[in-house]
């Protein structure tokens, strides 16, 4: 597993991490707490250092169930957070000052650690980011030894490239893939040139580019890509990358053929991602430990071809770009 520098946090972490939202169970179909830890075991046995969760992945159980596991690894890892989205008090009132500290407090508990590697701000209202009063609050909780470093998962561009000029923001989680290609343009210099590292979530547009679905694939009621298919629930961006399934499963047959011999759709996608100098980590989730090996593995590969690179280019400018929903 190759590493790459963390932004301006002076840590090194592996390229490919875990995302630790399956684990919390419901919004991908349930993983039981033995499958969860296994999962995040064979993650670290092949190498990954970083996992990213969020309080209110499970309630609380996606950063509890990390929080036992620490306590079984004798390794360094790596625990990336987030708040905002929980219940109690509700959005956007958990970007008050008392309300960021409290679900700070929360994930320490937890995650049974001293202090957070890293907290981010979980898609934060563009009005109340704007405002600029939740940095100070995180500035004040890093000088107080709760937080180590801080962050944004963002929804659009236009709000990434507002954070990434904020002072002591470390990082930026986006969505980013072979159908959402927009951060290249607009994002990837700027957060070069500043030193924030760049998480990419939804790397597999929610298994689409795994290859493994068709038009009659079903999930699970509590899974989002059934309830959130069309976006009821939240920004319909984070399902499938905000293409309509259908549309989605057809795109995803006209990439295939262009997958290299040897090599899967999955591994294709997830080393396509790395093969850009801005990306820091790419967080694919896993909900067993055959998934999390194979994750891991096009960190060993070798970078895509320019043509392969300019043939994908096409196709997301000529025939995806234009059935993207939700904000971007």
């Amino acid at each position: 597993m190759n590493t790459r520098q963390f932004g301006n946090t002076g840590e090194q972490v592996s390229e490919v991490g875990l995302g630790c939202w399956q684990i919390g169970g419901g919004d991908w179909g349930a993983v039981s707490e033995q499958d969860a830890l296994a999962t995040m075991n064979a993650a670290v046995g092949s190498g990954v250092t970083f996992f990213d969760t969020a309080d209110v992945y499970g309630l609380g159980r996606s950063e509890t169930l990390i929080g036992r596991f620490l306590k079984q690894t004798t390794e360094r890892v790596f625990v990336a957070t987030k708040l905002g989205r929980f219940p109690e008090p509700g959005w956007p009132l958990n970007f008050e000052p008392q309300a960021i500290r409290a679900h700070t407090e929360a994930s320490l508990k937890r995650l049974n650690v001293e202090a957070l590697d890293l907290t981010q701000l979980h898609c934060i209202p563009t009005e109340v980011l704007l405002a600029g009063d939740v940095f100070e609050t995180l500035r004040e909780l890093k000088s107080e030894g709760k937080i180590r470093n801080f962050g944004v998962s963002v929804e659009t561009m236009e709000e990434a490239v507002h954070c990434v000029r904020q002072s002591g923001v470390s990082s930026l989680q986006i969505i980013f893939n072979i159908f959402r290609q927009k951060p290249i343009e607009t994002l990837f210099d700027l957060a070069i040139k500043n030193n924030v590292a760049i998480i990419v979530r939804l790397p597999l547009a929610s298994g689409l580019l795994t290859g493994k679905f068709s038009r009659n694939t079903q999930f699970a009621a509590s899974d989002h890509r059934n309830y959130n298919r069309n976006g009821q629930a939240f920004n319909v961006g984070e399902t499938f990358a905000g293409l309509p399934f259908e549309k989605g499963v057809e795109l995803a047959g006209k990439v295939d053929p262009l997958v290299p011999d040897g090599m899967s759709m999955t591994e294709m996608a997830l080393r396509w991602c790395l093969d850009f100098e801005a990306v820091s980590v790419i967080i694919p989730g896993a909900k067993n430990p055959e998934q999390a090996g194979a994750n891991s593995r096009p960190s060993a590969l070798s970078p895509l071809l320019p043509e392969l690179h300019e043939q994908l280019r096409k196709l997301y400018s000529q025939e995806v770009a234009v059935h993207i929903r939700g904000p971007y």
